[in-house]
Protein backbone atom coordinates (compact mmCIF):
# COMPACT_ATOMS: atom_id res chain seq x y z
CA UNK A 1 0.00 0.00 0.00
CA UNK A 2 2.87 2.32 0.63
CA UNK A 3 3.88 3.00 -2.97
CA UNK A 4 -0.13 3.27 -3.53
CA UNK A 5 -0.57 6.01 -1.80
CA UNK A 6 2.53 7.57 -2.61
CA UNK A 7 1.45 7.34 -6.47
CA UNK A 8 -1.81 8.98 -5.10
CA UNK A 9 0.53 11.82 -3.32
CA UNK A 10 1.99 12.14 -6.62
CA UNK A 11 -0.85 12.62 -8.35
CA UNK A 12 -2.45 15.37 -5.87
CA UNK A 13 0.87 17.28 -6.42
CA UNK A 14 2.02 17.08 -10.01
CA UNK A 15 -0.85 15.13 -12.15
CA UNK A 16 -3.57 16.60 -11.56
CA UNK A 17 -2.81 20.83 -10.99
CA UNK A 18 -1.81 19.93 -14.71
CA UNK A 19 -5.38 18.90 -15.63
CA UNK A 20 -7.46 20.82 -13.46
CA UNK A 21 -9.71 22.47 -16.33
CA UNK A 22 -10.02 18.82 -17.66
CA UNK A 23 -11.21 17.05 -13.81
CA UNK A 24 -13.61 20.17 -13.21
CA UNK A 25 -15.20 19.03 -16.96
CA UNK A 26 -15.41 15.39 -16.25
CA UNK A 27 -17.05 15.81 -12.75
CA UNK A 28 -20.44 16.19 -13.93
CA UNK A 29 -20.40 14.50 -17.73
CA UNK A 30 -18.32 11.80 -19.38
CA UNK A 31 -18.31 11.12 -23.07
CA UNK A 32 -15.90 8.45 -24.09
CA UNK A 33 -15.42 7.54 -27.25
CA UNK A 34 -14.36 3.52 -27.54
CA UNK A 35 -15.36 0.81 -25.18
CA UNK A 36 -12.42 -1.01 -24.41
CA UNK A 37 -12.83 -4.90 -22.72
CA UNK A 38 -9.41 -6.40 -22.47
CA UNK A 39 -7.87 -8.86 -19.65
CA UNK A 40 -7.91 -8.01 -16.10
CA UNK A 41 -3.68 -8.70 -16.26
CA UNK A 42 -1.64 -5.88 -14.65
CA UNK A 43 0.68 -5.57 -16.78
CA UNK A 44 -2.07 -4.79 -19.72
CA UNK A 45 -3.01 -0.82 -19.38
CA UNK A 46 -5.90 0.83 -21.36
CA UNK A 47 -5.11 4.32 -20.74
CA UNK A 48 -1.03 3.92 -21.63
CA UNK A 49 -1.01 1.38 -24.42
CA UNK A 50 -3.68 3.88 -26.53
CA UNK A 51 -2.01 7.23 -24.87
CA UNK A 52 -5.68 8.36 -23.49
CA UNK A 53 -6.80 10.84 -20.75
CA UNK A 54 -9.34 10.35 -17.90
CA UNK A 55 -12.82 10.30 -19.65
CA UNK A 56 -12.08 9.20 -23.36
CA UNK A 57 -12.40 5.29 -22.59
CA UNK A 58 -14.59 3.25 -21.00
CA UNK A 59 -13.43 0.38 -19.66
CA UNK A 60 -14.22 -3.52 -18.92
CA UNK A 61 -11.66 -5.37 -17.79
CA UNK A 62 -11.68 -9.69 -16.64
CA UNK A 63 -10.42 -12.83 -16.64
CA UNK A 64 -9.79 -13.62 -20.12
CA UNK A 65 -10.96 -10.57 -21.66
CA UNK A 66 -14.62 -11.94 -22.08
CA UNK A 67 -18.11 -10.99 -23.00
CA UNK A 68 -20.37 -13.72 -22.35
CA UNK A 69 -23.45 -14.32 -25.11
CA UNK A 70 -26.87 -12.15 -24.11
CA UNK A 71 -29.09 -14.05 -22.22
CA UNK A 72 -32.15 -13.63 -19.79
CA UNK A 73 -30.05 -13.36 -16.83
CA UNK A 74 -27.60 -10.93 -17.79
CA UNK A 75 -24.35 -9.96 -15.57
CA UNK A 76 -21.91 -6.97 -15.17
CA UNK A 77 -20.02 -7.31 -18.36
CA UNK A 78 -23.68 -7.12 -20.24
CA UNK A 79 -24.97 -4.27 -18.01
CA UNK A 80 -21.91 -2.36 -18.74
CA UNK A 81 -22.24 -3.06 -22.59
CA UNK A 82 -25.46 -1.72 -22.63
CA UNK A 83 -24.46 1.31 -20.62
CA UNK A 84 -21.82 2.01 -23.21
CA UNK A 85 -23.47 1.37 -25.92
CA UNK A 86 -27.13 2.20 -25.24
CA UNK A 87 -26.22 5.57 -22.98
CA UNK A 88 -22.63 6.94 -23.45
CA UNK A 89 -23.22 6.08 -27.23
CA UNK A 90 -19.67 5.17 -27.99
CA UNK A 91 -19.05 4.54 -31.28
CA UNK A 92 -16.18 1.79 -31.23
CA UNK A 93 -16.02 -1.42 -29.08
CA UNK A 94 -12.32 -2.76 -28.39
CA UNK A 95 -11.36 -6.32 -27.42
CA UNK A 96 -8.24 -7.19 -26.81
CA UNK A 97 -6.65 -9.81 -25.65
CA UNK A 98 -2.42 -9.97 -24.87
CA UNK A 99 0.37 -12.34 -25.34
CA UNK A 100 1.07 -14.58 -22.07
CA UNK A 101 -2.55 -14.20 -20.94
CA UNK A 102 -3.08 -16.62 -17.84
CA UNK A 103 -6.60 -17.56 -18.54
CA UNK A 104 -6.23 -18.50 -22.09
CA UNK A 105 -3.06 -20.66 -21.32
CA UNK A 106 -5.09 -22.65 -18.75
CA UNK A 107 -8.19 -23.14 -21.48
CA UNK A 108 -5.17 -24.27 -24.35
CA UNK A 109 -3.31 -26.83 -22.24
CA UNK A 110 -6.63 -27.91 -21.12
CA UNK A 111 -5.60 -27.23 -16.92
CA UNK A 112 -7.41 -28.70 -14.67
CA UNK A 113 -9.24 -25.94 -12.27
CA UNK A 114 -11.20 -27.90 -9.70
CA UNK A 115 -9.44 -25.69 -7.27
CA UNK A 116 -10.86 -22.45 -8.74
CA UNK A 117 -14.63 -23.32 -9.61
CA UNK A 118 -15.72 -19.37 -10.35
CA UNK A 119 -12.72 -19.17 -13.20
CA UNK A 120 -13.36 -22.49 -14.27
CA UNK A 121 -17.16 -21.56 -14.97
CA UNK A 122 -15.80 -18.21 -16.43
CA UNK A 123 -13.62 -19.68 -19.06
CA UNK A 124 -16.37 -21.94 -20.36
CA UNK A 125 -17.68 -18.38 -22.30
CA UNK A 126 -13.94 -19.29 -24.46
CA UNK A 127 -15.07 -22.43 -24.93
CA UNK A 128 -16.23 -21.97 -29.00
CA UNK A 129 -12.66 -20.59 -29.16
CA UNK A 130 -11.16 -23.74 -27.62
CA UNK A 131 -12.40 -26.11 -30.05
CA UNK A 132 -11.60 -24.15 -32.99
CA UNK A 133 -8.01 -24.23 -31.77
CA UNK A 134 -7.90 -27.85 -30.86
CA UNK A 135 -8.88 -28.48 -34.30
CA UNK A 136 -5.32 -26.85 -35.82
CA UNK A 137 -2.28 -28.17 -35.60
CA UNK A 138 0.19 -25.75 -33.40
CA UNK A 139 4.07 -25.62 -33.94
CA UNK A 140 4.49 -25.76 -30.12
CA UNK A 141 2.83 -25.18 -27.15
CA UNK A 142 3.62 -21.45 -27.75
CA UNK A 143 1.95 -21.30 -30.85
CA UNK A 144 -1.04 -23.26 -29.41
CA UNK A 145 -1.43 -19.97 -26.87
CA UNK A 146 -0.99 -17.33 -29.18
CA UNK A 147 -3.66 -18.95 -30.95
CA UNK A 148 -5.69 -19.66 -28.44
CA UNK A 149 -5.48 -15.63 -27.52
CA UNK A 150 -6.31 -14.84 -31.17
CA UNK A 151 -9.22 -17.60 -31.59
CA UNK A 152 -10.84 -16.33 -28.27
CA UNK A 153 -10.56 -12.51 -29.56
CA UNK A 154 -12.75 -13.58 -32.61
CA UNK A 155 -15.30 -15.68 -30.15
CA UNK A 156 -15.53 -12.19 -28.08
CA UNK A 157 -16.38 -9.89 -30.87
CA UNK A 158 -19.46 -12.97 -31.84
CA UNK A 159 -20.40 -13.35 -28.53
CA UNK A 160 -20.94 -9.32 -28.06
CA UNK A 161 -23.01 -9.35 -31.06
CA UNK A 162 -25.60 -11.25 -29.31
CA UNK A 163 -26.53 -8.10 -26.90
CA UNK A 164 -29.24 -6.23 -28.27
CA UNK A 165 -27.63 -2.53 -27.90
CA UNK A 166 -24.78 -3.83 -30.06
CA UNK A 167 -26.95 -4.85 -32.70
CA UNK A 168 -29.20 -2.22 -32.82
CA UNK A 169 -26.40 0.44 -33.04
CA UNK A 170 -24.85 -1.73 -35.76
CA UNK A 171 -27.94 -1.93 -37.43
CA UNK A 172 -27.99 2.33 -37.76
CA UNK A 173 -24.31 2.15 -38.75
CA UNK A 174 -23.28 3.61 -35.31
CA UNK A 175 -20.81 0.88 -34.10
CA UNK A 176 -17.65 -0.25 -35.45
CA UNK A 177 -15.85 -3.38 -33.60
CA UNK A 178 -12.33 -4.18 -33.35
CA UNK A 179 -10.44 -7.20 -32.32
CA UNK A 180 -6.93 -6.35 -31.00
CA UNK A 181 -3.63 -9.22 -29.58
CA UNK A 182 -1.64 -6.92 -27.41
CA UNK A 183 2.30 -8.42 -27.25
CA UNK A 184 3.96 -7.33 -24.28
CA UNK A 185 7.37 -7.63 -24.96
CA UNK A 186 7.49 -5.89 -28.42
CA UNK A 187 4.52 -3.39 -27.68
CA UNK A 188 2.85 -4.00 -31.00
CA UNK A 189 -0.86 -4.61 -31.53
CA UNK A 190 -2.30 -6.92 -33.80
CA UNK A 191 -5.53 -6.38 -35.06
CA UNK A 192 -8.20 -8.64 -36.96
CA UNK A 193 -9.22 -7.42 -40.66
CA UNK A 194 -12.76 -7.64 -41.50
CA UNK A 195 -11.92 -8.63 -45.23
CA UNK A 196 -9.21 -11.36 -44.55
CA UNK A 197 -10.42 -12.82 -41.09
CA UNK A 198 -6.32 -12.50 -40.16
CA UNK A 199 -5.21 -10.55 -37.73
CA UNK A 200 -2.40 -7.67 -39.42
CA UNK A 201 -0.16 -5.10 -37.73
CA UNK A 202 -2.06 -2.53 -36.56
CA UNK A 203 1.01 0.20 -37.24
CA UNK A 204 0.86 -1.44 -41.01
CA UNK A 205 -2.82 -0.87 -41.58
CA UNK A 206 -4.44 1.80 -38.74
CA UNK A 207 -7.56 1.35 -40.01
CA UNK A 208 -8.38 -1.82 -39.83
CA UNK A 209 -11.59 -3.15 -38.05
CA UNK A 210 -12.98 -6.49 -37.69
CA UNK A 211 -16.91 -5.50 -37.87
CA UNK A 212 -18.17 -2.58 -39.85
CA UNK A 213 -21.44 -1.36 -39.10
CA UNK A 214 -24.31 -1.85 -41.37
CA UNK A 215 -24.07 1.22 -43.26
CA UNK A 216 -20.32 1.05 -43.31
CA UNK A 217 -20.69 -2.41 -45.35
CA UNK A 218 -23.00 -1.15 -47.54
CA UNK A 219 -21.49 2.15 -48.69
Amino acid sequence: MKTLIEGFLKFQKEAFPQRTDLFKHLATTQHPGTLFITCSDSRVVPELLTQQEPGELFVIRNAGNIVPSYSPHPGGVSATVEYAVAVLGVTDIVICGHSDCGAMTAVASCKCMDHLPAVSGWLQHAESAKVINESRPHANDAAKVSSMVRENVIAQLANIQTHPSVRLAQEKGLLNLHGWVYDIETGSVDALDANSRTFVSLVEHPSTCAVHSNAMEAA
